[in-house]
């Protein structure tokens, strides 16, 4: 027997969560602590707990699949019977991420920000995808290349996401957050996102036509077409946005009559995992598409939408997003098909993602009248990544992709992104400002 405990029922799955939780809250603090993002240390726990890298090289890990233990190939302490409810816990976390995200979004805000801030975020998003499809096309020996467009296309998908947490966190930390390049930075970080998300939900849609087409009829296989994908696509976002309003003027009514009452989160769940199955199932677009829209569609419901995210948000943070994070080492990490060709793509990836975001966003900065500082700022600004380019690489090395799935060894790929970035960013910004302080009006001295 190469196992120690075989967590088989309730009670052992709540141990696994127990381990989980505890090592990525001990991780976690001391990433921030360095000046790093929490996400950082739990997908660090997950993959020292998990079978990664001692299981692969040590024979040994703390949590490990009972399949893989049978066979010989590590001895694990906790051996867990089926991932199955393990990966569910993760799908509720990253849906209640991109709910969250959602709900944080500023409809009215984003509209004021103007065309300035949208061209800066379609630049931040074409770019780097661009930059990530060419550099993945001589690629052909790791499984990219001319022969597997759809994956040079997915890499390129993962390097449109933005993190606006730390540039945040840096120009208030700089007295420069509530400045017209500030606010123009932020406002194109979050309106980058949501293009990201559209994005995704049309690659992954036409990644997965025609997959097993000649056994489907009917509407199923009405959706396995191209043009049939592009049709739903475009179907779920109308009726998405036409039922939120319903759903908005519904949830106006309930803040009016019991605000800030416990009923509100409840229904918002409701809300947000039938998007979620909504968009999925029926539509075929990305489940997390569908939690981000229902997020967006409960921010117009502004005072319950800020008592919903931060009841919300105890519950991801807690339990949902550590092990959604966690599980991604655990089991989406993987050493072993990593060697020197995907080490060197891994480094070209990180290095075209941080020049797309640099030149696209820093252009375009430069195109409105900024000086060449600014824009570098602008650019420097949009360069972080954090969850979601987490949450689009686990969503393109989804099985439910079939041969199109990229493999687990290219998340190396984004964890290297986020640390380089995550450190990057802040001190270029502090240097950027520092030198020769660029005058920068502040919105509150601009005649509108």
């Amino acid at each position: 027997m190469n196992y120690l405990f075989l967590l088989d029922n309730a009670l052992g799955f709540a141990l696994i969560l127990a381990i989980i939780l505890l090592t990525t809250k001990v991780l976690g603090l001391w990433l921030r602590k360095a000046g790093l993002p929490q996400v950082l240390g739990y997908i660090i726990a997950g993959i020292l707990i998990g079978p990664a890298i001692f299981g692969e090289f040590c024979h040994f890990c703390i949590i490990g699949f009972e399949e893989a233990a049978l066979s010989g190939k590590y001895f694990a302490l906790f051996a867990v019977k089926n991932s199955n409810l393990l990966n569910a816990f993760s799908k509720i976390g990253v849906l209640l991420l991109m709910f969250s995200a959602g709900l944080e979004t500023n409809l009215e805000e984003l509209k004021n920000t103007g065309v300035t801030s949208l061209l800066i975020a379609v630049a931040g998003v074409v770019i780097p995808m661009a930059l990530g499809f060419l550099i993945s096309l001589p690629f052909n020996s790791i499984g990219l290349g001319t022969a597997n467009i759809m994956k040079c296309v997915f890499i390129g998908t993962i390097l449109t996401a933005t993190s606006v947490a730390i540039t945040v966190s840096v120009l208030k930390e700089l007295g420069k957050f509530n400045t017209k390049l500030g606010t123009t930075i932020v406002s194109a970080a979050i309106i980058d996102d949501v293009i990201g998300i559209v994005v995704l939900s049309v690659v992954t849609g036409v990644a997965k036509t025609g997959q097993g087409a000649e056994q489907l009829s009917g509407f199923a296989a009405f959706k396995s077409t191209i043009y049939g994908t592009i049709i739903m696509i475009i179907a779920f976002f109308i009726v998405a946005i036409s039922l939120g309003f319903l759903v908005s003027h519904i949830f106006h009514w309930l803040e009016k009559r019991r605000p800030s009452t416990h009923r509100l989160p409840v229904f918002s769940l409701v809300v947000c995992f039938g998007y979620s199955w909504l968009a999925e199932e029926i539509f075929g677009v990305a489940d997390i598409t569908g939690a981000f829209l229902a997020g967006v569609v409960l921010s117009t419901a502004h005072r319950a939408s800020e008592y919903i995210d931060r009841k919300i948000e105890v519950n991801t943070y807690t339990l949902f997003a550590p092990v959604f994070f966690a599980n991604i080492g655990i089991s989406s990490i993987t050493f072993a098909g990593i060697d020197g060709s995907i080490f060197l793509f891994a480094v070209l990836a990180v290095i075209m993602g941080l020049l797309g975001k640099i030149i696209g966003c820093g252009a375009v900065c430069k195109a409105f009248g900024y000086s060449f500082k600014e824009s570098a700022i602008g650019g420097v600004g949009m360069m972080a990544r954090g969850e979601v380019a987490l949450i689009v690489t686990a969503s393109v090395t989804s099985t439910a992709l079939g041969a199109n799935a990229l493999g687990g060894e290219f998340m190396i790929m984004t964890v290297l992104l986020i640390l380089v970035s995550s450190i990057l960013t802040p001190v270029l910004l502090k240097t950027l400002y520092s030198k020769n302080k660029p005058q920068v009006e502040s919105v509150d001295n601009i005649n509108v």
